[in-house]
């Protein structure tokens, strides 16, 4: 009877151990986690470049004549740029958490890129800066901007910030499987042994981080280097 109990036991299969699943599917978790952070980042950067570029021009008369009037998206909107912000903190917050959690700030950052892809969109036909612009430029309450036109960074601002949602929707699809950050102490408050340095996981998220730093793709394993035109 002992026998048989120690026979069934070893015949059930063990669970595998975090990281030693199909290569197939680490490698592809290597490579949507590399994609959020990418597109997150450089939609991030987009929006606060854009955001202070001229969006709208118009034009003013006056007793001294026309004066030409612009308006940059910080003057229009504020939004889009508070959004950015946002997004950028849940895009490192989406790293250092899991489960649940990790799920709620997956949906923060999505919901950041659309409201700020919305509010640029709205902002695009804005006029009211120009016209407050305008009013202070004649001294009178009741002028307001013609002419008014409007350039490509209110559009650039939009499809920057779609950047951000798409890193969001692909934390929310495959976020679970990605690896937390690692804590920097241990959990008696003492930090952790630095006698041996350890290794570079392409599965944690700051290796992954160092590894696009350097220039190299961390899907294709450690020490390649990306190529760079």
């Amino acid at each position: 009877m002992g026998d048989s109990g120690c026979v069934s036991a070893a015949s059930v299969p063990q669970p595998r151990a975090a990281g030693q699943g199909d290569p197939a599917t680490a490698r592809s978790g290597r490579r949507s986690l590399a994609a959020a952070l990418l597109l997150g980042a450089l939609g991030a950067a987009v929006v606060l470049l854009a955001s202070g570029r001229t969006w709208t021009e118009g034009r003013v008369t006056g007793v001294g004549g026309t004066v030409t009037l612009s308006a940059s998206g910080g003057d229009v909107t504020g939004a889009p740029t508070a959004l950015a912000v946002v997004g950028l903190a849940a895009l490192v917050a989406v790293l250092a958490t899991r489960g649940a959690g990790r799920r709620v700030v997956a949906v923060l950052l999505a919901l950041s890129g659309a409201g700020a892809a919305a509010a640029a969109l709205v902002g695009a036909g804005d006029g009211a800066a120009l016209d407050e612009r305008a009013a202070l430029t004649t001294g009178d309450t009741a002028a307001r901007a013609v002419g008014l036109t409007q350039t490509a960074w209110p559009y650039v601002t939009a499809g920057a910030a779609l950047l951000i949602l798409a890193a969001g929707l692909i934390a929310l699809r495959f976020g679970p499987a990605w690896p937390a950050m690692s804590g920097r102490y241990e959990r008696d408050g003492g930090p952790r042994a630095r006698s041996a340095r350890r290794p570079e996981d392409p599965e944690r998220p700051e290796d992954l981080w160092k590894a696009l730093d350097r220039g190299e793709d961390p899907t294709d394993g450690p020490g390649t280097a990306a190529p760079r035109p």
